[in-house]
This record gives C-alpha cells, structure tokens and sequence, in this order.
C-alpha cells in the first residue's frame, strides 16, 4: 500500500487530522520565509503528541549541516527532506534517512538522482511553492520510469480528486500533499484530507 505523507503541518489539529485519517508521515517545514514555515519550538510541541509509527519529516533548503542536526534532535524528527540545492556529498553526514527532492520537468532531470545516495526520492515540480495557487502535476509517466532509481514519492499538483489516477500511473512508493489538501496556505481542509488520503489508501 502506498504511503502518505501530509506537508506544512503547522498547528496540532491539522497533525491530529493527518493522523486520524490514516497519513503515515508528517511534513514539518523550517524554511523561513515560506507560507508554511513552522519553527522548532512549535513542530516539538505537536511532534511530542504524535503516536507511534507516524514519521516527523523535517523540510529543509539549503540549510548548514549543523543547524539540521540541531533542530532534528531538539524536535525529535525522524527523516529529513532536502529541498534545495544540497550536492550529493552534503547529505552524506546524517545519520537519519534522507530525501531528496528533485525538480522533475522532463526525463532528463532524471539523471541527477543517479549522483544520490538516499533513502527516497521526492519528485516535485519546477515551480516555487504554492501560495494557495493550484500547482501543476509533474508528468506520472516519468515519475514511474524513476522508480529504477530508487524509491520514488511523487509531489506537486495531487489532490483527492487525482491522486489515485497518478498512483496507478507511477506506481510511487509514496504520495506527498500540501496545497492540495488546504482550506488556505498553512491550514487544512478536513475533508480534503479525509478525502485524500482515503483515495491514495485504495488506488
């Protein structure tokens, strides 16, 4: 079955939401200057409720070695996600799983995951983040020829209403939301969440 991770949870009830409604990971985003940004302080107090099994992801851009390791320790994550520029070599120094992002606008992108050595592999669009906007789908197609490469989890453009139709096309090992789940930038809609999560869960 495929795994869901929720991103830019920034408040205990949309953690409480993801989780009731069967998302396996939460995303946490330290990125200042985001729409989404949440600081240590405030991810600690929500991860410190979670229940077993639900993995904190931390996202970061760019950030210095030390500084990650800090903020992972101080609130207890369990996976990092490098979102930003990061050379395969600086991501080589930690000792929880890593995810790398990569900028997915056509196959030949493809050829910068064969320099990493990650856990996973998160495929977005080559857009900036959403402030609210709808983000276009990379193509699943390519999404799925990935999957050579390691495992893949697929991002950008997925909502409730397309999420299973992208699973049966690229086959990912995981499906990542955070616009399309938002009542606004920062703040969950419930039922998209339910909604969402329930369609990747049977694709």
């Amino acid at each position: 079955m495929v795994r869901v991770k929720v991103c830019g949870i920034t408040n205990p009830e949309d953690a409480q939401l993801a989780v009731e409604a069967g998302a396996d990971a939460l995303g946490f985003i330290f990125v200042e200057g985001t729409p989404r940004y949440i600081t240590p302080v405030e991810a600690a107090a929500i991860i410190r409720q979670l229940p077993p099994f639900i993995i904190p992801v931390g996202v970061f851009w760019d950030h210095p070695l030390a500084r990650i390791n800090a903020v992972a320790e101080a609130v207890g994550l369990q996976a990092l996600q490098f979102h930003g520029d990061e050379p395969p070599e600086a991501l080589a120094n930690y000792r929880l799983p890593a995810i790398k992002t990569i900028k997915v606008g056509s196959a030949a992108d493809l050829i910068r995951l064969d320099a990493y050595r990650v856990s996973a592999f998160l495929l977005d669009s080559p857009s900036r983040w959403s402030e609210g906007e709808a983000r276009e789908p990379i193509q699943w197609e390519l999404a799925r020829q990935a999957r050579a490469k390691g495992r893949i989890i697929l991002s950008a453009g997925l909502t409730p209403d397309n999420v299973a139709t992208a699973i049966g096309i690229a086959r990912p090992y995981g499906v990542d939301v955070n616009s399309g789940v938002e009542a606004r930038p920062g703040k969950k809609d419930p039922d998209k969440v339910r909604r969402f999560i329930a369609e990747a869960k049977g694709a």
